[in-house]
């Protein structure tokens, strides 16, 4: 909100009570989400019935196009989804205390959470129990609203809860994503159990290491320890392949132009040339280094295309997918790539090459493949533009999705056709082509090799795998039906907008 220069400025009473109101719409506009993402399901849901998806699918798609319309990625898009669902139809004294502002999204969010082992029944016995639209937790903190929430659930059902600490168990992994400076976390997520254990040796090593005179500080200590542990080097890293995305510029030329490490993110132009120049970093072992480097074109930063007449993507192109995509290029899924997917579907005559393949999470992949859903990718209004792929939800909504800017997109416009067009074309034409076409030429062996006929004697094992592929191919020829029939709606409403 902007005042003028003839506007005299509300005094801090005024403005604090603004900030109040607006929050109440927010809680009240989440509310009216909710609402209007359980009935979109349930119209959706009807719409692949009738059009004769299997009952297993239907709702397929649904929180991937919730998330798109919210602009979050399609996993967030099924939890949104799955807490108006709870709120809805299990949780009415939740739903109405967002509804009148007494409670914001993140804590019916919470609320949901805590309750997620109960039946419906339960759900809304701790629901009515608590009823925060009572101004039950007027005042009270997350961690006295989750205690509540989690104590009349155990007092329910203690079997689910107990139940539901052995589930979660299940879910222990560990991760990994970027910090500041040429950093990142190692996140893993254990039992209490496990993590205190790991946590503690790693403490007592340090420890040990530090009266022993070691000149490291403790975290420094616990870090190199977990690294070397797990590794079981002692330098940690015995060899590693790094597939730095830079200009030639700032490789011979100490340009400042940044690069780009595939599965971290943007790094500085002079930790990149230490790395290559000095890839012990002076305190561990000399490392094994591979370096495939990968110039950017001039002008419009996209890497040097390649194509492949497999069906599948062979390796080399698959890595060229990875590293021009970065993460999944759903609009705003940012999960890591696991499929080199055909954007137009290969058996709708979509060709192997790089203007037609795109980098997908699995999720992703699998909504794609869902009736109605469409995807094509789009020419930018200048030859050689970053990579655009176009979207389409059931609905007729359409969402686009554009490659990342690679290293030196700006600079190279401005330098024009000079020296790195030369070295990149050719750099990255005779490394990428070469590796696909050898990919190509293995994968296309293989394909003809599974091709043989059938032997000439009755096999019972032959016709059952013919009874499969049939049973396959009516599966597939059924949702083709019903792809076609909710494509079709989706034009007519479109053209009815």
């Amino acid at each position: 909100m902007a005042f003028g220069s003839d506007v005299p400025v509300p005094d801090a009473a005024w403005l604090i009570a603004e900030i109040r109101s607006l929050e109440d719409q927010k809680s009240a506009l989440a509310a009216r989400q909710a609402r209007l993402s359980v009935a979109f399901d349930l119209l959706q849901r009807r719409e692949q019935s009738n059009a004769g998806m299997p009952a297993a699918e239907l709702g397929a798609g649904v929180g991937a196009q919730i998330a798109l319309a919210r602009r979050e990625s399609p996993a967030k898009g099924s939890r949104l989804l799955g807490l108006a669902k709870a709120l809805v139809t299990e949780m009415p004294h939740t739903l109405a205390a967002l509804e009148a502002g007494q409670l914001n999204e993140w804590r019916a969010t919470l609320l949901v959470r805590e309750t997620a082992c109960l039946c419906a029944e339960g759900r809304c016995a701790v629901d009515e129990e608590l009823a925060p639209d009572t101004g039950t937790f007027d005042g009270a903190g997350d961690r006295a609203l989750v205690a509540a929430a989690r104590t009349a659930a155990y007092r329910r059902d203690p079997r689910s809860v107990t139940g539901r600490a052995s589930h979660a168990a299940a879910e222990r992994h560990v991760s990994l994503r970027p910090a500041p400076d040429t950093m990142c976390y190692l996140t893993a997520l254990l039992p209490v159990t496990e993590g205190v254990a790991v946590h503690a040796a790693l403490s007592r090593n340090a420890d040990s290491l530090r009266a022993g005179g070691d000149p490291r500080t403790r975290g420094q200590l616990m870090a190199d320890a977990l690294v070397e542990r797990t590794t079981g080097t002692p330098g940690g890293i015995s060899g590693i392949e790094i597939q730095l995305v830079m200009t030639d510029r700032t490789l011979f030329q100490a340009d400042s132009e940044p690069a780009r490490l595939p599965g971290y993110g943007i790094v500085p132009a002079g930790w990149a040339r230490e790395v290559l120049a000095n890839p012990g970093n002076g305190e561990n072992t000399a490392l094994n280094v591979w370096l495939r480097r990968l110039f950017t074109a001039p002008g419009p930063g996209e890497l040097t295309a390649v194509e492949s007449k497999a069906r599948l993507f062979p390796p080399g192109l698959r890595r060229f997918l990875t590293i021009r995509d970065q993460t999944c290029r759903t609009p705003y899924c940012d999960a890591p790539i696991r499929h080199a997917d055909h954007i137009i579907p290969w058996h709708h005559n979509g060709t192997t090459r790089h203007s037609n393949g795109a980098g997908l999470c699995e999720a992703c992949n699998h909504t794609k493949e869902t009736p109605g859903w469409s995807s094509r990718p789009r020419p930018g209004p200048l030859p050689g533009q970053r990579h655009i792929l176009e979207v389409t939800t059931p609905t007729g909504h359409s969402y686009h999705s554009t490659a990342p800017p690679l290293p030196g997109a700006s600079a190279g416009a401005e330098a024009g056709a000079g020296t790195s067009a030369g070295a990149g074309a050719e750099a990255g034409a005779g490394t990428s082509a070469g590796a696909g076409a050898g990919a190509s030429a293995g994968a296309g062996a293989e394909a003809s090799a599974g091709k043989g006929a059938d032997p000439p004697q009755p096999d019972p094992a032959v016709a059952s795998n013919r009874d499969r592929r049939d049973r396959r191919r009516e599966r597939r020829e059924r949702r083709e039906r019903a792809r076609t029939l909710l494509r079709a709606r989706a034009k007519s409403r479109q053209g009815a907008q």
